[in-house]
């Protein structure tokens, strides 16, 4: 891909706006528009949180659904710190690691029944609306439904992704109305989903119970095999916990804390920050010294990042000065260093992130991991069912090993930024494992080195691939940086790739920033992402 490709009713950003502004961005102009109706019906940002979320599963069902897991982190004005909501499912009371190693299994598949948790999503949503919302939950799934029933035209991305997917999904029921007349459907054909708006119907009117006792629930039962029983399905999956934080660029910086990684993202730009290097995001040793602090935390994901009842680690610890100052000492600013191997994670993912005219914000995450997941449906109920299991380990006694009730690590990283008592920037993306070193960039870019919140988005990224037979990795990056910065890298002795110009995958990241004004900005690499806002 050469240019960003765009649907022309996704605009890139909201711009400056009076800081009363109610503002949505998320991965659909759909999905956004849905937002911004809740609210503008008497909803606030949770509210139109959800919204987004719901329409979400409508219209990208290759990246999240109500099958899926959600972290949510919620500010409102005067709040010393966001509330976190880990709605993230459990193995079912019948998994065992024993049991699949006993099958020659060295990891839990991908594309497999073992790989399905208990989806939280559902649990998110109830949890969300009980201790927030201005509206009924109805209120908020009402425009999904209606979408789900009347039709949206296919996008590219999801186009594209269908056609992937149709061997391992097309028979399914769940997938019949994505695949008209048999076939992927045609950027801009119109798809319905009437199975998921029925399903959508029944969590409206009966809550949590009527999607995990329900169809749906008989529907994971059954393609799991009964690893996931009743009992687990009766379990409330959501809980809110204490967020994880550091003191970056002046900010306060909150994440969900293990089981997610989001203390990545942190404990990088920390690092980076403590390195004290250039601010200019063209200068080589920018990009050098960020990538090393990424490089220098990232690689014990694996071994860190779990059930908070087997972490090895508390999220302060992991985040504490000391630790990161350590770390710091061992980046050499001149050249790469050789770290151990990170264990890589892919992702089917969508951020979003709202706030309301009262000024709450919301940043929240939602994901179905990869791509549409374990490929398996919750019976004929439009429910695509996620493989969250598969971040579990099989190794004997390691703090992330297959236990029942266990939460496996997630890559889900969502952020927000606090000044005191007020929200600075919420931010977020997909990306699976790539989420901290997609969110240190444009985190990195607007608050080291002051880009406003569209160049922050528009700059050139890096991904890091997993290290070669020396023991580097290589850097693939997009290839608009200036030539002088690119050759500045070289000579450090990094080992660099050209990708596309505007690579999706790495992206879409959403961002609100308050300050003097209120900008939503949208990420330019997926064509239907939209930042919309109302006065």
């Amino acid at each position: 891909m050469t240019e960003p490709r765009r649907d022309p009713a996704a605009p890139l950003s909201t711009g400056p706006l009076p800081d009363t502004s109610a503002v949505v961005v998320s991965p659909h102009h759909l999905a956004s528009d849905a937002g911004l109706r809740v609210i503008e019906r008497g909803g606030n940002a949770v509210d139109a949180a959800i919204a987004v979320d719901a329409m979400l599963a409508v219209v990208a069902p290759d990246t999240c659904g109500p099958g899926g897991d959600l972290f949510a982190l919620i500010h409102q004005p005067g709040d010393d710190a966001p509330t976190v909501l880990n709605a993230s499912g459990r193995a079912g009371s019948r998994a065992s690691a024993a049991a699949l190693r006993d099958q020659g299994l060295g990891s839990i598949p991908m594309r497999s029944r073992w790989s399905i948790t208990v989806p939280g999503c559902v649990d998110g949503w109830e949890a969300l609306v009980d201790r927030f919302s201005n509206l009924a939950l109805a209120d908020d799934l009402a425009p999904a439904i209606e979408t789900a029933r009347t039709g949206f035209p296919s996008s590219i991305e999801l186009s594209a992704s269908l056609a992937r997917l149709a061997d391992l999904i097309g028979s399914q029921p769940s997938a019949t109305p994505l695949y008209p007349g048999g076939r992927p459907p045609a950027p801009g054909a119109t798809l319905r989903r009437p199975a998921l708006a029925d399903t959508l119907r029944s969590v409206a009117l009966g809550g949590r119970d009527a999607f995990y006792l329900g169809p749906v629930g008989d529907g994971i039962i059954a393609a799991t095999g009964g690893t996931i029983t009743a009992a687990d399905l009766e379990r409330d999956q959501a809980e809110w916990v204490v967020p994880a934080s550091a003191d970056i660029f002046g900010l306060t910086a909150w994440t969900v804390p293990p089981n997610s990684q989001g203390w990545i993202t942190l404990a990088a730009l920390r690092i980076f920050e403590m390195l004290d290097g250039s601010r200019d995001p063209g200068d080589p040793s920018f990009q050098h010294l960020l990538i090393e602090a990424y490089r220098s935390v990232a690689w014990e994901r694996a071994d860190t990042t779990s059930d908070p009842s087997t972490a090895p680690f508390t999220a302060s610890e992991l985040l504490d000065d000391h630790r990161l100052e350590e770390r710091a000492g061992m980046i050499d600013p001149g050249q790469p260093r050789i770290w151990p191997a990170p264990a890589p994670a892919p992702g089917g993912t969508a951020y979003l992130t709202t706030r309301d005219h009262d000024g709450m914000v919301v940043s929240f995450i939602q994901s179905n991991f990869w791509g549409i997941g374990s490929g398996l449906s919750a019976g004929a109920t439009g429910v695509w069912l996620h493989n969250r299991g598969a971040g579990f380990e099989l190794r004997p006694g390691h703090p992330n090993e297959l236990v029942a009730g266990r939460r496996p690590l997630h890559t889900l990283a969502p952020t927000l930024w606090t000044d005191a008592a007020e929200s600075r920037l919420v931010l977020g993306t997909r990306g699976g494992d790539q989420q901290p070193l997609l969110l240190a960039q444009v985190a990195a870019n607007q608050l080291w080195a002051g880009l406003s919140p569209e160049a922050a988005q528009d700059r050139p990224r890096w991904s890091v691939d997993a290290p070669g037979s020396e023991g580097l990795p290589v850097i693939r990056y997009e290839p608009r940086y200036d030539r002088p910065t690119i050759q500045g890298l070289e000579e450090m002795g990094h080992t660099l790739s050209p990708s596309g110009k505007w690579e999706p995958g790495w992206g879409p990241v959403s961002s609100i920033t308050v300050g003097e004004a209120v900008t939503g900005a949208a990420d330019p690499r997926v064509s239907t992402a939209a930042a919309l806002s109302s006065d």
